[in-house]
């Protein structure tokens, strides 16, 4: 029997990144004059992987979102992967907003890559593990195919190819 070639379809994001991503967008906000006396931070949760952002109002609150967002396309951190909480009153009149990274690929996601995969009728078998999906073919065209078919898709969050072998 020939041997199965595979690769997995994962969802990760490098803290690491984000970290910087957030650190630049605080020293952006330290330095801008329309947060000046403003009690805004931006404070990351690693364990969690959730971002806290605090503000006096709603409308700084969305610039500091923004200034992150294009910070964390300049480090490549993918803005699917970021997933907004609702806006809520905080203490001393402030807003604060929590915002959920997204590590992993949900089971309700993994099914639907599941089962793009089986309808487009690929000589793939596509098995859900964990958080991931791995993908295996006696044909690594067909993986090639897998993987531009899977691209060309939107699920709502950002795919990742690993451990093609």
């Amino acid at each position: 029997m020939a041997e199965l070639n595979s690769f997995d379809v994962v969802s990760q994001v490098d803290m690491q990144e984000v970290k910087n991503a957030v650190d630049q967008t605080m020293k952006e906000i330290r330095q801008r004059f329309d947060f000046k006396d403003s009690k805004t931070e931006l404070t990351l949760k690693e364990k969690e992987k959730q971002l806290n952002v605090l503000s006096d109002d709603e409308y700084k609150l969305k610039a500091v979102l923004e200034i992150l967002k294009a910070k964390c396309v300049k480090r490549n951190v993918s803005l699917k992967a970021l997933t907004y909480g609702k806006l809520e009153e905080a203490l001393g009149g402030t807003v604060r907003q929590v915002i959920s990274i997204q590590s992993g690929i949900p089971d309700e996601k993994a099914k639907a890559i599941a089962k793009e995969i089986r309808d487009a009728k690929f000589k793939a078998q596509a098995q859900i593990q964990a958080d991931q999906v791995r993908v295996q073919s006696k044909s690594r065209d067909e993986l090639q195919a897998v993987i531009a078919f899977l691209k060309q898709k939107d699920f709502g969050i950002d795919l990742q190819f690993v451990n093609y072998r």
